[in-house]
């Protein structure tokens, strides 16, 4: 039977155990129901980690996919989904990165691969002219990101356009709990530990080369009619700064509304933010396009500092959570050093909001004398010290002196310590941290980050945009109960929206989404079955969570994640005494029994799940 349009149809299977490269071929039925992306990636997670597999067994699965939009003319389609079960919270992770590889493995006639086994020496996977090889990588050992970039194209005579380059960095091979995927210039595939993951694995880097398979359209012309009111539509959802300032134009606002991490959340105020903002970063550096495939949004740069004592750095732009974990979080107020310091966190191999957090937590415990000097090889770690948290950074991802504790993660840095630094560190009582925010002045992704089942936000994305669907918005972020009863009435457009391969800001309006994914498939989906779909992927998770020891008890933030801002735009706002009834409201919306969080055999049935019913 012959595919719908946007799938090439094969999955790329890689046994680093035994060396061996196959594939399997996509059927209909399975491409209908889990669509790409995160989907696929669920759907084979599912199948190939039983209950009781370690994050760093080889057995572990790490399934990168991307989906029927990418490749195509469509503006920001070269988002590539990565799930797996990650170290941070022995759950699942699902995390995602724009850039070119999903576009390129699918021109080599590939919707994704299956990693799995552990080879006997660090080794890279190399994609190209629709074949994969597994190479040898010790030459590439110890180094980072952006380096190894450099060195592997030019080792295959390509240029940036030619080949899509990802890696784990050095805190990958230490296998640092925190330790992303890092490529393409910056983009990151970091929640929950995939470096960590692949570095148990000794993948140290995948190289797709650029390929010719032309990406398979029902209705090209309607795809293109498409294309500009697509792309009008997320240009008036971000009311054009995304474009002008990138994310990291959100930082005043952050500032303003009460949302900004400050030294560890100790405070709500920081009125440096505008020295360190989008705005000044693009009018005071040299900035250069650095654009995703097809992408016209333009909030990816590359950028060189021009002014300070980092004058002539060249890296990433920073985004909003590169400039918030690096900037007020840590105390750093000039923007040279935000923009240096995010990239060594790129160059490492960092989840960059867990860095922060670590960070963070790192100089308040040493202030606080709860970490030496001595332990630390001699540092000292004072707010806004640029090159200390530069040196700690490189401590951490190699695992020296009390670096090998924090590169356990805020959490396990703070229970080792014990005492009152478990009153200090940002994390769930799940293991996972939130993204760079202060979350006190945003409900709705505390509780998100705290109830997902992805070790990473779930349901929201600056809040809960209902209208991406056609629902009305939000009206109070401290109202407890729309909080919890909308984040159950959206969860699973999200996960639906990671299975496109298409990047959220760029995606924006449901109905448009399904018109372009109808033209590329031929199919005639609703919002109805995508929601289902959505929904198919999230309860999919949370069987998954319980059959491998989820308890729901730890569904919660930490005593500071959770704790009531005592001065900025939200002091005296506290979610600590609604959150028992927000996860009840929660649970009861998402069919789900309201005492433990378990899906109900009619939830399980509704979204096609019939067969999961009494397996956890």
């Amino acid at each position: 039977m012959a595919l719908p349009g946007g799938y090439m149809g094969r999955i790329l299977r890689v046994d680093l155990t035994r060396g061996t490269i196959g594939h399997d071929d996509l059927d209909e039925g399975t491409i209908r129901r889990w669509v790409g992306g995160t989907g696929l990636g669920v759907h084979y997670l599912t199948q190939l980690c039983p209950a009781g597999t370690a994050w760093d067994a080889p057995e572990n699965p790490v399934v990168i996919a991307s989906g029927p939009m990418a490749g195509t003319k469509v503006s920001g389609t070269g988002l590539v989904s990565a799930v797996f079960k990650g170290p941070m919270t022995g759950q699942a992770g699902a995390t995602q990165a724009n850039g070119y590889m999903g576009v390129f493995l699918r021109q080599n006639g590939y919707d994704g691969m299956i990693v799995t086994g552990r080879a006997d020496g660090l080794v890279y996977l190399y994609v190209h002219d629709g074949v994969a090889e597994l190479r040898d990588a010790e030459d590439y050992r110890g180094v980072d990101t952006w380096t190894l970039e450099d060195r592997m194209r030019a080792a295959h005579g390509t240029n940036e356009r030619g080949m899509s380059v990802f890696s784990i960095g050095p805190a990958g091979e230490k296998m640092v709990r925190f330790a992303a995927l890092v490529g393409d210039r910056g983009h990151v595939m970091a929640h929950n530990g995939i470096g960590a993951v692949l570095g148990a694995k000794n993948l140290k880097a995948i190289a797709v080369a650029r390929g010719k398979t032309p990406i398979p359209i029902r209705d090209p012309a309607k795809v293109n009619s498409l294309i500009e009111p697509y792309f009008v539509a997320a240009s008036e959802n971000r009311t054009s700064s995304l474009f002008q300032w990138g994310t990291g134009g959100g930082v005043s606002g952050a500032a303003v509304g009460g949302w900004l991490p400050i030294h560890n959340y100790q405070t709500g105020v920081f009125p440096e933010h505008e020295q360190i903002n989008g705005q000044y970063i693009r009018t005071k550096f040299k900035i250069k396009n650095n654009p995703c495939w097809a992408c016209r949004m333009g909030c990816c740069k590359l950028v060189e500092v021009t002014e300070g004592p980092y004058s002539g750095f060249k890296g990433e732009e920073p985004e909003y959570e590169g400039i918030a974990s690096f900037g007020p979080q840590v105390g750093v107020t000039e923007a040279g050093a935000v923009v240096m310091l995010a990239n060594e966190v790129d160059a490492h191999g960092y989840d960059i909001n867990e860095a922060g957090w670590v960070v963070g937590f790192a100089i308040e415990a040493y202030q606080r004398g709860l970490i030496s000097r001595e332990s630390l090889g001699g540092l000292e770690l004072r707010w806004g010290d640029a090159e200390a948290i530069r040196a700690l950074l490189r401590k951490i991802a190699l695992r020296e002196d009390f670096g090998d504790v924090l590169a356990e993660g805020a959490k396990r840095a703070a229970e080792f310590i014990g005492g009152e630094a478990l009153a200090m560190a940002v994390y769930t009582l799940k293991g996972n941290t939130p993204r760079s925010h202060d979350h006190r002045g945003r409900w709705a992704e505390m509780f998100d980050t705290c109830l997902s089942n992805t070790s990473t936000i779930e349901a929201t994305f600056g809040g809960i945009q209902t209208q991406r669907i056609g629902l009305p918005p939000q009206r109070n972020r401290f109202d407890p109960h729309e909080v919890a009863a909308l984040a159950a009435q959206f969860n699973g457009w999200h996960q639906f929206d990671d299975c496109l391969g298409i990047c959220r800001f760029c995606n924006t309006h449901a109905d448009l989404a399904l018109q372009v994914l109808n033209a590329i498939t031929g199919w005639e989906m609703t919002l109805d079955e995508a929601m289902t779909i959505g929904r198919r992927i999230v309860n999919q998770l949370r069987v998954f969570g319980f059959q491998h020891g989820l308890d729901p008890s730890l569904e919660r933030p930490s005593a500071r994640y959770g704790s009531t801002p005592i001065d900025g735009p939200n002091a005296g706002i506290g979610i600590g005494s609604h959150w028992e009834a927000m996860v009840r409201t929660y649970r009861e919306g998402m069919g789900w029994r309201p005492e433990d969080g378990r899906p109900t055999e009619a939830t399980l049935r509704e979204v096609g799940l019939g067969h999961l019913v009494g397996t956890f």
